[in-house]
């Protein structure tokens, strides 16, 4: 594009979403549908907050960062599912400028953080499993208020740059958007100005936010699952892998689905494209309440004097 057609074109002021808009017949069941998993994500995510502070068996640095994650899940989906939900009942689905690198924002910041909190609460289980007599004072209140900290400061440090950056773009048309969400790589394949220092950018973050934290989470499990495999009693090791279980399960989960979404080949429908992102996007974050009620006995526990009060479970006093 020649400078007198960038010139001669509007700049954007909003972009239109296309995802969904293969089926415009089917907008209201997308709705009650999302509705429902962000419904559920919210409520699930709130029970283990809710949970993890109330109940002092859950006071151990391990369901601290467990809190951290499901509010963290609770901001990723409000990014994001809330405006879905408003453009399915509107002919023209949009977001102004500003809200779209508002959403990239959040949605980065939320993206770097769970990468970091994740390599963290592996941290946790390593030296829960390999140094047990040390972990009082390796996971004192200090580092794990650290560790929390450092997550979300490299999220936030992340987003701040690639918003910036994003910010400076030329974007003079065209303006629709294949998906339901503004994210990154979209914004670039919409830029008519240079945007080789956003791909580099782009891709250190990957290796510092994304890939480091993937291949020290990966380290940790290796020497957790070795550590394991040497206690001598079948007792022994049937004990000490359920503490971790659950959060090995949540890494699979984000690492596969993330890995699914951003590095599969190209050349998917539309239709498949936003299959896939919606499981990153959406499925995941509802799935990690589940996953950690579900495998963990002392989060069912809590959960379930949560919503059955012990008073109510209490027999009747007998005269």
């Amino acid at each position: 594009m020649t400078p007198f057609e960038m010139n001669n074109q509007t700049d954007v002021t909003e972009f239109i979403f296309l995802g969904f808009s293969n089926h415009p017949k089917l907008q209201g069941l997308f709705f009650l549908v999302f509705l429902i998993i962000y419904l559920t994500t919210l409520l699930g995510n709130m029970f283990i907050m809710t949970a993890t502070r109330i109940s002092l068996a859950l006071h151990t640095p391990m369901y601290y960062f467990l809190s951290n994650l499901s509010f963290l899940d609770i901001c990723y989906t409000s990014t994001t599912i809330p405006v879905m939900l408003v453009n399915f009942f509107r002919e023209k689905k949009t977001i102004s400028y500003e809200g779209c690198l508002s959403q990239i924002f959040f949605l980065v910041t939320c993206a770097g953080t769970e990468c970091v909190l994740l390599a963290a609460m592996a941290y946790d289980r390593y030296v829960a499993i390999c140094h047990p007599l040390q972990y009082p004072v390796l996971m004192s209140v200090k580092v794990c208020v650290f560790l929390v900290s450092g997550s979300w400061l490299c999220g936030l440090v992340n987003s701040v740059t690639h918003t910036v950056l994003a910010a400076t773009l030329t974007l003079c048309g065209p303006n629709q958007i294949s998906h339901f969400l503004c994210d990154i790589p979209l914004l670039l394949k919409l830029s008519c100005s240079d945007t080789s220092l956003n791909e580099s950018v782009l891709h250190v973050a990957s290796a510092t936010i994304g890939l480091s934290p993937c291949l020290f989470t990966g380290v940790s499990y290796i020497l957790i699952i070795s550590a394991i495999l040497r206690i001598p009693s079948a007792q022994g090791r049937s004990k000490a892998f359920p503490t971790c279980a659950s959060h090995l399960t949540v890494v699979v989960v984000f690492y596969g689905m993330a890995n699914f979404n951003y590095d599969r080949p190209r050349g998917y429908s539309l239709d498949m494209d936003i299959l896939v992102s919606v499981l990153f996007c959406v499925m995941t974050p509802m799935l990690n309440p589940i996953i950690y009620s579900l495998r963990n006995k002392e989060v069912k526990g809590a959960l379930r004097k949560l919503i059955v009060p012990q008073d109510t479970l209490a027999p009747a006093r007998v005269n």
